[in-house]
């Protein structure tokens, strides 16, 4: 089994975690770990604004993903915690 560290940027690192992990065998899959609001820095963005968070935290999965060598259809499962669940619907 071939086990590949996935960063698009670097900042996960300094914490100590890969922002994905590729296994190579016997297929392809792709364990991200969670994706939020923050630039390539790790620097949070967006505060009060729930839709641009969430829009920051997919185009994150997005470059994770294309870093891998794959695209959000290759998604099967996708969950989303938000301690806002009106906001969530309202944006």
């Amino acid at each position: 089994m071939k086990r590949t560290a996935i960063n698009p940027t670097d900042w996960s690192v300094r914490f100590g975690f890969n922002q994905a992990e590729l296994i190579d065998s016997p297929g392809k899959i792709l364990f991200l770990s969670g994706q939020v609001s923050i630039d390539a820095s790790g620097a949070p963005q967006h505060e009060g604004n729930l839709a641009s968070q969430v829009a920051l935290a997919m185009d994150n999965v997005a470059a994770t993903l294309e870093e891998a060598g794959m695209t959000l259809a290759n998604i099967v499962k996708l969950t989303l915690y938000t301690t806002d669940i009106d906001g969530l619907m309202r944006d």
